[in-house]
């Protein structure tokens, strides 16, 4: 629950659930919502994979997903894990055994598609695997891929064939005793998966893994899922989420904590709040902004920088920001600290100057919150 009782409008009460590990990542409950991408390199490349997933954890991210496509997959799956800095997901279709072997392998969680992943005896046999080698489970519901006898008997994919399907898993997993587990919905339409999330959402009390699946490339992607999940988010539904695009897992990382950014819900690194600059700008505010992007990707404290071109909306966006610059003019700006006019600045010195004073700040915050501790 993400509360603000001084502005009200913003207050999001997240939906109760029950709370499960994936490795050593709390899911549901009050648990942060946890940032989730997948490896697209070939899982038997062992230091492919393992680069990959480094680089999503410098990025932010909770969890990784693995594939696991076959044997010599599962095999790689085993040292990928060892030298994890995160909790691996073992991602399994079709072949039961894979989810097994993945199992032994060390994964924190086996994400199985009800539409593929076989009959009841098999999935117990996973279940097994799962409860022997204190996996957790995710239920992974697809439009694309539902059960047969669920298409015949509504026709097409739907909310409610989804929420169906999802359900039947559920009552074959509590059926073996088995809780560890968490539910997702997807599908590429925007409509569909909301609807079934918020199916599911009603159906049952497990963690609920929140996608927009196969959404496209990093920018309509991004629009899709930020459309999609940010309004489930909103509703208070989702305890772990992935923004699937056609582009590097870190984006999908970066993209996720934007999202949850935006609704409060999760605090990491720099907040730029910044004008599409205009005619009236004092600097080039397009070009500062992706510099400072850059630039300011190792700072990991949550704080805000505001970045506006001129005086119209530049001072009030700096009274609510840990550092801001506004432009004016004859080639320099005001530099505010904590919301107040501190100093000018030129337009050439403005970069590093700005990223020297967000580092300062940076540091100020982390040893406030280590005294506080």
């Amino acid at each position: 629950m993400s509360l603000n009782h001084v502005r009200p409008w913003r207050d999001i009460y997240r939906r109760k659930s029950r709370q499960i590990m994936v490795g050593n990542v709390p899911v549901g409950g009050d648990a942060p919502i946890a940032v989730q991408t997948m490896t697209n390199t070939l899982t038997t490349d062992v230091a492919a994979t393992v680069a990959q997933v480094q680089a999503a954890a410098e990025a932010g991210a909770d969890i990784v997903r693995v594939s696991v496509p076959d044997e010599a997959s599962s095999k790689a799956l085993k040292e990928i894990v060892r030298e994890s800095p995160l909790p691996i997901v073992a991602d399994i279709h079709f072949h039961y055994r894979r989810g097994i072997e993945a199992a032994e392998a060390g994964a924190a969680c086996l994400r199985i598609n009800p539409g593929n992943i076989g009959d009841e005896a098999r999935v117990k046999e996973v279940i097994k695997a799962a409860r022997d080698h204190n996996c957790s489970i995710r239920i992974g519901v697809n439009a694309g891929s539902l059960e047969k006898h669920l298409l015949e008997k509504y026709g097409e994919p739907c909310p409610e064939a989804m929420v169906e399907s999802g359900l039947e898993h559920i009552r074959i997993l509590q059926d073996n005793d088995f809780h560890e587990f968490k539910i997702s919905v997807k599908a590429s339409d925007v409509f569909l998966s909301a609807a079934a999330y918020q199916g599911i959402a009603e159906a049952t009390d497990a963690p609920i893994h929140l996608g927009i699946t196969e959404a496209g490339g990093l920018v309509s992607g991004t629009i899709k899922s930020a459309i999609g999940l940010g309004n489930l988010l909103w509703m208070g539904i989702g305890d772990t989420i992935r923004v699937s695009l056609s582009a590097d897992p870190v984006e999908e990382v970066k993209v996720g904590f934007e999202i949850l950014k935006s609704l409060g819900l999760r605090h990491r690194g720099v907040n730029i709040i910044s004008c599409p600059s205009c005619a009236r700008q004092g600097f080039d505010v397009i070009k500062t902004v992706e510099t400072l992007e850059h630039r300011l990707e190792h700072i990991k404290t949550p704080m805000s920088l505001s970045i506006i071109g001129c005086v119209v909306n530049g001072p009030g966006e700096a009274l609510m920001t840990d550092v801001g610059f506004t432009g004016g003019g004859a080639g320099s700006g005001m530099v505010y600290l904590a919301g107040k006019a501190s100093h000018k600045m030129s337009n050439e010195q403005m970069i590093d100057h700005i990223v020297e004073q967000v580092e300062k700040k940076a540091a100020e915050l982390e040893a406030a919150a280590e005294a506080a501790e």
